[in-house]
């Protein structure tokens, strides 16, 4: 099967709610990485044979197929198409996937994958809530094959956290020091330069905003809980944020047709689902299955991404999974450095690779829990 390279990575800043990047448009933000992309690889755009993006809440200025919108803002042309995938949580991640897997079929030698986001102007869940102008009070009303099999109690995500923080007996007080050390982490990131290389500033925002130098053990030990009597609050749990990543995909035969040089080859790609209500506890299981499909074990894997959706997330995949914790999101993740949905995907990715140089690792794992319970991994070999 022909092999799936990945060329270079480049993401924004990741902006906070109300931020820097809130009154950017969210095809210029994406417009921005692929023009940066382009430029830091040197390839000609026409020969890109399609830009598959992330996004979710495909409403509003996110609507109307934004990949294709953020091609023809970044001002190439109009020849080559877009794609929007819609994976939840996962989407940008699932846009590295569709282009490595239009490569290793050869049907495309070079796609531009990635995502964009801008939850300042369009909230989560906003695509659900449209609904409502159309008398549709919720998305699961009416379907009866859904209600048979699941019942009709809303789901939340707030709701599968604090179900996994007490299955796994997630203490409020582990999960805080988890998230100080999500930012003790990424402010040291920051003051390293280990971002100087994969962020285009924009907007004269030159660093992820959401970090908080300030915070101590003591300060979110007095957040309120997102659930009367929960152990998740705001400071455990993912912050809203704005933001776009790209990546570039080619085929061994566009490697030597435009003189590129990959930065890491994909290993192994896979999607699994877990029961729905549980919601985030897919990439336990989707985990274990990719490791074992590529005959390697959780001691191969050099560095980590997982998002950082809540706390209570990573924790129990942690304590499933029994890696290393130093290789586990080392420059901080989604609790300090934000969650522009549609894009964390690509934003991970883009981090993993600069780590796994750093590192010399051979191997870096990417995974993350999505909507509807499901979890993408992604395992990729450094070159």
């Amino acid at each position: 099967m022909p092999e799936a390279y990945l060329v270079d990575a480049v993401r924004t800043p990741v902006g906070k709610r109300n931020g820097g990047l809130s009154k950017v448009h969210p095809a210029d933000l994406g417009a921005h990485v692929i023009r940066a992309l382009v430029e830091r690889t040197g390839i000609d755009p026409a020969a890109v044979d399609d830009v598959v993006f992330g996004c979710v809440d495909v409403i509003g200025p996110q609507s109307g197929d934004i990949a294709r919108t953020c091609w023809l803002s970044a001002g190439y042309t109009d020849e080559v198409p877009g794609v929007t995938i819609d994976r939840q949580c996962g989407s940008s991640q699932q846009a590295v996937h569709v282009a490595a897997q239009a490569v290793m079929s050869g049907t495309a030698d070079l796609v531009v994958a990635g995502g964009v986001q801008n939850m300042s102007q369009i909230p989560i869940g906003a695509s659900m809530l449209a609904g409502k102008a159309y008398g549709i009070e919720n998305r699961f009303v009416g379907a009866t094959g859904w209600s048979a099999r699941y019942g009709t109690d809303p789901l939340s995500q707030f709701r599968s956290a604090e179900m996994i923080a007490g299955k796994w007996e997630l203490s409020r007080e582990a999960m805080e020091r988890f998230a100080f050390e999500s930012h003790r982490r990424a402010a040291a990131a920051i003051d390293l330069g280990h971002f100087s290389g994969e962020i285009v500033p924009i907007a004269g925002i030159v660093a992820d905003e959401g970090v908080r130098r300030d915070t101590s053990l003591e300060k979110l030990a007095t957040l309120k809980t997102v659930e009367d009597g929960g152990r998740i609050t705001p400071g455990t749990s993912s912050q809203i944020s704005d933001g776009a990543a790209a990546i570039l995909v080619a085929s061994e035969d566009a490697v030597r047709a435009h003189g590129l040089t990959p930065r890491a080859r994909v290993h192994h790609l896979s999607v699994r689902g877990a029961d729905p209500v549980w919601m985030l506890t897919a990439p336990i299981p989707a985990t274990r299955r990719a490791l074992d499909r590529c005959g390697l074990g959780i001691g191969d894997i050099g560095v980590v991404e997982i998002n950082e959706a809540f706390a209570s997330v990573v924790m129990a995949w942690a304590r499933e999974l029994e890696p290393d914790p130093a290789i586990v999101n080392p420059n901080g993740g989604a609790i300090a450095r934000g969650h522009p949905l549609g894009a964390t995907g690509a934003r991970l990715m883009t981090t993993l690779l600069g780590e796994m140089e750093r590192r010399k690792a051979r191997y870096g794992l990417q995974t993350m829990c999505e909507g509807g319970s499901q979890a993408p991994v992604t395992i990729l070999e450094r070159l």
